[in-house]
């Protein structure tokens, strides 16, 4: 069964955001249970019928139940059908980072073999970068480059290799990876600081009209900080953002936090918990500041904007209300919402909309920067 408040207090999706956010579509690495964890749900025990009742208060105390739907290739269809308990057990800061690194390694792998390139790793104005350079990248890109902001929950690195390998290879153009300082040591805005600095560095090289911040999941957070942080400063923007499965407002929630997990419908769950109001990257900042929340600051003259989610992210209502909020300021700002499948998909080479994906925001950006 999914609980699904109508309103929900801003820190009750914040203590979760922080434990979920942002990792592999198909990794998963479970929000801190109770104390004593329930045993997870059975067949035997798991509903068979729709069911609804809303409240008093508006709570919706619903349950569904959903096909796999034939829209989606069928490898998509076989992740979507992998039994996955909703209870698991306890998971440290240290265990996640290094689960999660294991994972990008042989992500790494996984996407160079259909993407090869050359990666290195260096330091741009101090802060940690990677410089992925696709094969074959031709002379009339070389003055173009691609900044990436990765997901990972912002305690994490989800995204420096998968977000940045098949987008060089289907843009080919040069991008590099901010490897940001992270939360719970460095809460905001380290992340948005080290950001800054490397794209400040950047346009001593390039014309901030043949650049490009993109990035997923915390990385499309930060890359709307990012770019509320530019604008504050008088900075030149540059050519165009890339928003993938991200949200603009800490201070409000949407319904997708309390439907999905990080696998859509199926993984662990916690409902909100009510006066929790301690989460490693916001600290002690005001929900409402206008870079944490772009959503409450002045978005007119933002550069065009690619914004992709899917129909079982737990960031969809993030990705859509900030959607909403580009297009109320004037920009143009882009929606592509995948049926079905679950949080940053295309971090999975393996999947036929991970590459319609990839290329998807490749194309973008590569039209972003002809003009």
């Amino acid at each position: 069964m999914i609980s699904l408040p109508e309103e929900l207090d801003t820190m009750n999706l914040l203590a979760r955001f922080a434990s979920l956010l942002l990792l592999p579509a198909f990794v998963t690495l479970q929000a801190q249970p109770p104390a004593v964890a329930p045993m997870p749900t059975t067949a035997a025990q798991a509903p068979t019928r729709d069911t609804s009742y809303v409240d008093a208060q508006g709570t919706a105390h619903v349950t569904r139940v959903v096909p796999v739907p034939k829209t989606i290739s069928t490898e998509a269809q076989r992740r979507l059908s992998r039994p996955q308990p909703d209870q698991g057990p306890p998971q440290s800061l240290a265990d996640r980072r290094k689960n999660t690194d294991a994972y990008t390694a042989r992500a790494r792998l996984e996407w160079s073999r259909l993407c090869p390139n050359q990666l290195v790793e260096e330091k741009i104005a101090g802060v940690p970068v990677r410089i992925v350079t696709p094969e074959g990248l031709p002379e009339a890109n070389r003055d173009r480059v691609l900044l990436n902001l990765h997901g990972g929950g912002f305690d994490s690195d989800s995204g420096s290799y998968t977000e940045s390998i098949p987008v060089a290879s289907y843009s080919k153009i040069k991008v590099v990876a901010v490897l940001y300082r992270l939360a719970p040591e460095h809460p905001f805005p380290a992340a948005v600081d080290d950001s800054v600095a490397v794209y400040k560095e950047l346009l001593k090289t390039y014309q901030p009209s043949h650049i490009v911040i993109y990035g997923t999941s915390a990385g499309a957070i930060l890359t709307a900080e990012v770019a509320a942080r530019l604008k504050q400063l008088g900075l030149p923007l540059p050519a165009g953002l890339g928003i993938f499965s991200g949200m603009g407002d800490f201070a409000r929630a949407g319904d997708s936090m309390s439907i999905y997990s990080l696998g859509g419908f199926s993984g662990h769950l916690d409902p909100p918990e009510p006066e929790h109001h301690d989460l490693a990257y916001v600290a002690a900042t005001d929900p409402r500041d206008p870079v944490l929340s772009p959503i409450f600051s002045d978005m007119h003259g933002l550069p065009p904007t690619l914004l992709i989610t899917s129909g079982r992210d737990l960031l969809l209502s993030g990705t859509v209300n900030l959607h909403r909020a580009y297009l109320n300021a004037g920009v143009d700002a882009r929606l592509v919402v995948f049926d079905a499948l679950p949080h940053a998909f295309w971090y999975d080479s393996s999947l036929p909309e991970a590459i319609e994906a990839n290329k998807m925001m490749a194309d973008f950006f590569v039209q972003q920067l002809r003009k």
